[in-house]
């Protein structure tokens, strides 16, 4: 019997600091997030983040928190929801951090007769963080106490035309009507040794200006490529014109050098620029969160704000978007029926 299970990052149960702290502790310490020793990581995390970080993190979660719990679960569960309204097995849904664990998930779906998943990583670019982190503790989990079920994974799904059609009629429907000079793609940023890591050739990725727009085996598994093509490909598909639209990378943490350019000084570039008016979208999240919601639509906007800008407007995410919601159930369907990975 088949099964489906969507995978998204997680978030704390509540937004106080005990809980941040809980959530943050698995989240950073995870050796493909922090990617040093485990002594300098735990010396690192433990010693000094955690003793500092829960509070303010706990009071940005307080500022975008719902009634009814945290916007990436709730957002995720309907999504979870609509999709199962349209596909014939089970659809669970799992966290990579936090209480609804990747084995609660797959349990869920072994309880139901299931012995064929399909794991989808609700990422559309491949990252060592994200993607990378969900499947190989996926694989050890079935390992450990699922022996006798198999797991196929969604690749990444950033380039894939149907997935670029609905992301482009997303960011058309939220700006129409909409005046703004400027279109930013915001992604999620990751170290850069994470991009050189990655790289399958290990000489392709020397994060210059060239090596993102030249072809290589690289690109199947490098996120500063594939977050770059996804921001040329709709404005590709939108006509967006040269010089109204730029891609920059959020959230850095540490000293080490993170893709650039960064998020924030890109915003405060744009306001000191003269921009009056800008639009922001976060391609890298397919759920809105505190990533999105707080870092981008508060402390985003209020950069801008006092860089002299006047209009913000935040695109939301996809989250259950129904054009969305349909992309990924034939994915789905089309799975059941060729067990081919179609994106």
């Amino acid at each position: 019997m088949k099964g489906v299970l969507l995978v998204n990052l997680g978030s704390p149960d509540s937004p106080e600091p005990k809980d941040v702290k809980k959530y943050l502790g698995e989240f950073l310490m995870d050796e493909r997030v922090i990617d040093v020793p485990l002594w300098a990581r735990t010396l690192l995390v433990k010693g000094i983040i955690l003793n500092t970080r829960p509070k303010a993190s706990a009071a940005a979660y307080k500022k975008i928190w719902w009634k009814e719990g945290s916007p990436l679960i709730v957002l995720s569960e309907r999504l979870q929801e609509k999709i199962q309204n349209q596909v014939d097995f089970p659809v669970a849904l799992a966290m990579r951090y936090g209480s609804m664990t990747i084995k609660k998930g797959i349990q869920e779906l072994v309880d139901k007769g299931v012995d064929e998943v399909f794991l989808i990583p609700l990422y559309p670019q491949f990252a060592m963080a994200t993607t990378e982190t969900i499947l190989v503790l996926a694989e050890s989990i079935r390992k450990e106490h699922f022996p006798d079920i198999t797991i196929q994974d969604l690749k990444a799904f950033y380039n894939n035309a149907k997935y670029i059609k609905v992301l482009s009629n997303s960011i058309a429907k939220h700006l129409e009507g909409k005046d703004y000079e400027h279109l930013l793609f915001s992604y999620h940023g990751v170290p850069e040794r994470h991009i050189r890591k990655s790289d399958i050739t290990k000489s392709h990725c020397k994060i210059d200006g060239s090596c993102c727009a030249t072809p290589s085996p690289a690109h199947e598994f490098c996120y500063r490529h594939q977050c770059k093509e996804v921001t040329r490909l709709v404005a590709e598909t939108l006509n967006f014109e040269e010089g109204t639209y730029s891609t920059s990378f959020q959230s850095r943490l540490g000293f080490d050098p993170w893709l650039q350019p960064y998020t924030d000084r890109t915003i405060e570039r744009l306001g000191k620029d003269g921009i009056k008016k800008m639009a922001i979208v976060t391609p890298a999240f397919v759920s809105d969160c505190l990533e999105t919601l707080e870092e981008i639509a508060m402390e985003g906007e209020e950069i801008f704000h006092e860089m002299g800008g006047k209009e913000f407007t935040t695109v939301p995410c996809l989250n259950d978007d129904q054009e969305f919601v349909d992309l990924l159930s034939d994915w789905i369907n089309e799975w059941a029926k060729s067990e081919t990975i179609i994106a």
